[in-house]
């Protein structure tokens, strides 16, 4: 375990000196450093965006879709990733540094052009890792999703146990809040 922590915290080291000089973003699994090298574009930001303002809408007071920094991180388990959108009470927010991946209600992801396995496959491995109870993917290629939740033991670590899948257009229940999927941009 101090292995895995020095190793993690040499890689964030050089994360936190390398991300203002490459473009994209970079990220940290316990495979290594993971960077996605295009700039999110204008259909992935107004998809976060759109998400964002939809679940804060029907959020009560208190609650954020946080679609800023910091980056959620968990040094035991040698993961440091940037959800596109944050589900997380304000309170949560107020600490020094990176949030705690456990006080995320959901995480939400707007599956990369350039990377999508990234989304699909990495992140749908850490994400219950680090204890995030609801994990959502809205994908501008295809104009489909998936709602992932119940989090449950598997000899190869967490995993959720239930997937919902949705199309464009069709109503998505994140955690306790339905949004529409209406006007969602697409990929061109």
């Amino acid at each position: 375990m101090a292995m895995r922590k020095r190793s993690y915290l040499a890689m964030r080291a050089i994360v936190e000196r390398m991300q203002p000089a490459v473009p994209g973003k970079l990220e940290i699994t316990r495979e290594g450093i993971v960077h996605d090298r295009v700039s999110p574009s204008a259909a992935h930001e107004l998809t976060a965006a759109r998400v964002s303002r939809r679940l804060e809408k029907v959020m009560p007071e208190g609650l954020l879709a946080h679609t800023g920094t910091p980056d959620v991180e968990d040094v035991h388990e040698g993961v440091m990733r940037h959800p596109d959108v944050m589900v997380i009470a304000e309170a949560d927010m107020e600490v020094e540094g990176s949030f705690d991946p456990g006080s995320l209600l959901a995480a939400v992801e707007v599956v990369s052009r350039s990377d999508p396995d990234n989304d699909w496959v990495g992140k749908m491995q850490d994400y219950p890792l680090l204890g995030i109870p609801v994990y959502v993917l809205f994908d501008p290629r295809t104009g489909e999703g998936a709602v992932l939740s119940d989090t449950h033991s598997t000899p190869n670590g967490p995993r959720y146990a239930t997937r919902t899948d949705f199309v464009y257009g069709e109503d998505v229940t994140i955690g306790e809040w339905t949004i529409s999927t209406d006007n969602l941009p697409r990929y061109r």
